[in-house]
């Protein structure tokens, strides 16, 4: 296998000026050398992992990362931009970019390229060579940790050169700048076992040293991960009292444990994560400081010293879970409105794969066999290979159990997020019985936050040291699930049932004006954030109402409307792009392009890119768009049985002619009110380089 990164993956002056037109920059280095077979494809899967959330870093880092089938080899490009480049991190803009390919299905390539990457970024000294470094040799070498950063170039002048070197390079200087030692090469391809812990005890002062265990992780697991890792190590090796930190990163490739006798030997524990730890028991009764992981990047001395002081007084952490890992997610000072919202987002966003695989394999089923094939025979009982009507039968049979767990996820993952693993039990109980007794989508909401919250008031118990070890595996699951089950069959279940079923009728009389209403909130809900937390509970609202035994017309009118109104953004911005190209960038056009593709499909993330660029224009031109198509959809009383499909499922649409129409509407809306916002811009039609343009990229609305 070829070197991860030459000097011909390398440029020193990079001329972009946004993130997209660095990424392409990058890439197009990588086509030439062969590492890159599609470049447009390859770009269309950077900007899909780049929606997901953002790639700066603290330190004006920016390292924009993806998996895909259009790479031969794992490849690292390096760019240093001529003027920053936002992309997202809180501190600023980027000034040094690191662009990750790996082929596609190759995680460990992948993880491995920017674990490694993270821990070097980590180190002061090597950042501000890279910043100082004029040859593109040099910059690949030290990249590939061939080069050491403290060491002199080729042409007899240091790459880095103590205080002055950092002075000149490094943007944002701190005290610590002048105390860097060199960086250490065995912390940055070592994993993060005890080895490390007995390596560094070596080199400690003769007096006993203060012992800590660390776990770090982050929502993708990668760069935070292995960043807060080496804040962590490094600041106990510099720390002025005989320190030893011990660190478990739990990133997405999997996380190796601690040994038992590691942390059975630690004096206090440092959780810096922002999901869930894993085996989080494994640490109970100790000293313990629980922070998001950015705290470990920023200020890692700090919790050294708040680890020390706590087990200094005495303190320790009785309960196995101390803090729920979804509440990690929302600023310090949050309130319940805001946990309330996240608690029922983990359950939506656990339980829409279900909707989608069940959903699809309900209409795959209706499309070989008729609406009819809902009341055929088991197909354990009776399965015939030649008859399509078999195979019918046997994709609505799948779809159908698939479509059977959505209620039971609901309420199982509601209840992990507010209460962590001991949660799962009694909340999939709760969804189970309101299945049982026809409480639908809101008998799952209430027992999902019902199990939460009694798991939540069972843990705040203290209890015996004796019995933490089978509280979360007996005592907490036996307990909970049967106070849930009695409350949902015998006392909020019943009323819970009767308000579904309400709801369900008056969907199912909904006519006139009040069906158009409806549609039109939905079609603005839909088109809100495009994936975030107002477009799911839109889509969660449309796709309880079908997932019911019988749904009623009514209901079947909401999820036509949810589906037509979240194709409009993209379908609009590619139309706008095709109309009047002059009014977007290069990059923007490409993306309409495949835009086409992406509404018809049903992807409403198709859009994200033009929202992220210009969200005041974009936005309220989908949600203009999505309303008249959601407000026409119900007008013209079109429904639909699956919950996705795009226009690939519109033989299974009531009134499908009139429902196309209400989507074209809806996409000449979007498209027209964007025409007429950007162009209202006194601006050269050039205007791709443009430093708004570039700031307004990094924008992107919550929940995108």
């Amino acid at each position: 296998m070829s070197q991860l990164i030459t000097a011909e993956l390398v440029d020193l002056d990079l001329s972009a000026t946004t993130k997209a037109d660095a990424a392409r920059s990058l890439a197009e280095r990588m086509v030439s050398q062969g590492r890159v077979t599609d470049l447009e494809g390859f770009l269309a899967d950077v900007e899909a992992r780049e929606a997901q959330m953002p790639t700066g870093l603290e330190g004006g880092i920016g390292i924009p990362h993806c998996r895909s089938t259009h790479v031969t080899e794992p490849t690292l490009a390096f760019g240093r931009p001529r003027s920053p480049i936002d992309f997202g991190a809180t501190d600023g803009p980027a000034d040094l970019i690191f662009l990750i390919a790996a082929p596609d299905g190759a995680d460990s390539d992948h993880l491995t390229i920017l674990s490694s990457l993270a821990r070097h970024l980590a180190d002061p000294g090597f950042t501000a060579a890279l910043r100082s470094v004029s040859d593109a040799e040099r910059a690949s070498a030290l990249i590939r940790g061939d080069a050491d950063p403290g060491t002199p170039s080729s042409d007899g002048q240091p790459e880095t050169s103590g205080e002055t070197a950092d002075a000149s390079a490094d943007p944002d200087p701190g005290p610590e700048h002048a105390e860097r030692t060199e960086p250490s090469t065995q912390s940055q391809s070592q994993p993060q076992q005890p080895q490390q812990s007995s390596d560094r005890e070596s080199g400690a002062s003769a007096s006993e040293p203060f012992r800590i265990v660390a776990v770090t992780s982050c929502p993708t697991g990668i760069a935070h991960t292995y960043m807060a890792a080496e804040s962590l190590e490094r600041a106990a090796e510099e720390g002025a009292s005989s320190t030893v930190v011990t660190v478990e990163t739990q990133g997405s490739a999997g996380f190796q444990r601690l040994d038992p006798s590691v942390i059975a030997a630690a004096d206090a524990v440092i959780f810096a994560h922002d999901v869930e730890v894993r085996e989080r028991e494994r640490f109970a009764g100790k000293p313990t400081v629980d922070v998001g992981v950015k705290a470990a990047i920023n200020r890692p001395a700090e919790l050294i010293e708040e680890a020390r002081t706590k087990a200094a007084r005495g303190e320790s952490s009785p309960k196995a879970s101390a803090a729920v890992p979804m509440d990690k997610g929302a600023a310090e000072g949050d309130g319940f409105g805001t946990r309330l919202r996240t608690w029922l987002m983990t359950g939506v966003s656990y339980m829409v794969p279900f909707v989608a695989a069940g959903g699809l394999l309900i209409a795959l089923s209706f499309a070989i066999g008729g609406y009819e094939i809902a009341d055929a025979k088991s197909v354990a009982d009776h399965f015939v290979w030649t008859e399509a009507h078999s195979w019918a039968a046997l994709l609505n049979q799948i779809g159908g159990l698939a479509f059977g767990f959505l209620v039971p996820v609901l309420a199982g993952y509601i209840a992990y997020g507010m209460a962590d693993r001991p949660g799962l039990v009694p909340g999939f109980v709760g969804g189970a019985v309101a299945v049982q007794i026809q409480a639908g989508f809101l008998g799952g909401l209430v027992a999902g936050l019902l199990a939460g919250a009694i798991v939540m008031a069972i843990q705040k118990v203290d209890i015996p040291a004796v019995l933490r070890g089978i509280m979360p595996v007996v005592v907490i699951p036996l307990i909970s699930s049967a106070i849930v089950g009695a409350l949902m069959f015998v006392v909020v279940g019943k009323p819970i049932a009767t308000a579904q079923k309400a709801m369900t009728d008056w969907l199912g009389g909904l006519t006139g004006t009040n069906a158009v209403l409806l549609g039109l909130l939905i079609g603005l809900m839909m088109c809100f954030d495009l994936g975030g937390p107002v477009n799911k509970v839109a889509y969660t609202f449309a796709t309880g109402g079908i997932a019911s035994a019988d749904p009623g017309n009514g209901s079947l009118m909401v999820m036509a409307a949810a589906m037509g109104a979240g194709m409009v953004p993209p379908l609009g911005m590619a139309l706008a792009t095709t109309v009047r190209g002059s009014l977007f960038t290069k990059t923007e056009r490409e993306n309409g392009k495949a835009a086409w593709v992406l509404g018809a499909s049903f992807i409403s993330e198709g859009a994200i890119p033009f929202a992220a660029a210009d969200p005041l224009r974009v936005i309220p031109a989908s949600m203009a768009g999505g309303a008249v198509t959601g407000a026409l959809s119900m007008a013209f009383g079109s429904t639909l049985r699956a919950p996705h499909g795009g226009i690939f499922v519109v033989p299974l649409i009531g009134s499908p002619l009139l429902y196309l129409v209400a989507i074209a509407a809806g996409t000449v809306v979007t498209a027209g009110l964007t025409l007429v916002l950007k162009g209202s811009r006194k601006q050269a039609p050039k205007a791709e380089s443009a430093p708004a343009q570039d700031s307004g990229e990094a924008r992107v609305p919550a929940g995108v």
